[in-house]
């Protein structure tokens, strides 16, 4: 066997025949993060790739061809770099690194995944899971308006949030200001109990969840009493002026085409805005356009202005929902 690579933290070893190779981190512990608890990690680069892959002490060996088994080096190599770093691997990444990695050979997952945004008092940190979510969180830092377009589940408005903590925390901005339009989704205002804002709390309620999963319910509520973070329908943006306030408008392909412009047109001094919405989920009435697709068209070329696209490849809830949002599309390629 010929030595293939050597680094300060992993010798290579190819075979002749360029089909098994073997893979010794020089820190036991190291493999030790790396392979996981009775090999759980390696199970799942074996499922990933299709290589066969098991361990003898801290040596990891991997059998297979082609270019299932150069996928399967990289992912090891690239996970590795993180564990040097001290990130913390859970199973859930190795298949979020798997998809970065294919989708783009030269990624690093140092640069994605160690690319984080503080949120809490307890300094927990949120980082991008895909290489979109990575360009979604280069744009919130330099545009004052991001839109982030896509499925379900690509954590478009749960980032837009984080980043939005993050400002506020820093003081970078003085609140927040969370916004939903309305709209029915097969269901009527009318019938449901109460005044007005008891009849839109129902609409805004991702936007509650959202927070409250971001720092704890108790500083949430008492921001939320004291007016630094705002949850509110779409309709009670009309006519205001909103200074040094991140601003995140949620579900935007429900919104009109004139809710859209006068949405945009609220910000004021030292305020940015990211929209976020599903193309695909629109809930207007038939005939009317949807404000987020007008702005597509109209907002592509100001400067200033930065649109973000996510793909089922980005879904980073439960696994079956990638699946399911793949089929979907499959259905109604339109």
């Amino acid at each position: 066997m010929r030595q293939l690579r050597n680094n300060p933290f992993k010798v290579w070893y190819l075979d002749d025949n360029s089909q098994r190779q073997s893979f010794e981190p020089t820190d036991p512990k190291l493999a030790h993060a790396l392979f996981g608890q009775q090999n759980r990690h390696l199970r799942q680069i074996e499922r990933l790739t299709g290589v066969r892959v098991s361990s003898k002490g801290t040596t990891a060996m991997l059998e297979g061809t082609g270019e299932g088994l150069a996928r399967a080096v990289r992912l090891l190599e690239e996970l590795t770099g993180l564990l040097v770093k001290g990130f913390a691997l859970r199973p859930p990444d190795i298949e979020y690194a798997d998809r970065i990695l294919s989708q783009d050979r030269s990624a690093s997952l140092v640069d994605i995944f160690l690319d984080t945004v503080t949120v809490s008092s307890r300094n927990r940190s949120i980082s991008p899971k895909s290489i979109s979510q990575k360009r979604y969180l280069d744009a919130m830092r330099k545009n004052d308006v991001v839109f982030g377009i896509g499925p379900a589940g690509t954590g478009k408005t749960y980032l837009a949030m984080a980043m939005a903590v993050a400002q506020l925390k820093k003081k970078e901005v003085s609140r927040i200001v969370l916004v939903r339009p309305a709209v029915e989704a097969g269901e009527k205002l009318g019938f449901l109990p109460g005044d007005l804002t008891e009849k839109v709390n129902p609409y805004l309620r991702p936007l509650y969840d959202a927070l409250y999963d971001l720092m704890d319910f108790d500083r949430g509520q008492a921001l939320i009493d004291h007016g630094v973070i705002e949850v509110a329908p779409l309709a009670f943006m009309r006519g205001r002026t909103l200074n040094d306030a991140f601003v995140i408008l949620d579900e935007a392909q429900n919104t009109t085409t004139e809710q859209m412009k006068m949405f945009l047109t609220r910000l004021g001094f030292g305020s940015c805005a990211v929209i976020t919405g599903d193309i695909t989920q629109i809930d207007l009435p038939t005939g009317r356009t949807s404000g987020l697709i007008q702005a597509m068209d109209v907002l592509g070329h100001v400067n200033g202005v930065s649109f973000v696209t996510f793909s089922d490849v980005d879904v980073v809830r439960h696994p079956i929902v990638q699946g399911i949002v793949r089929a979907y599309e499959a259905h109604n390629p339109g």
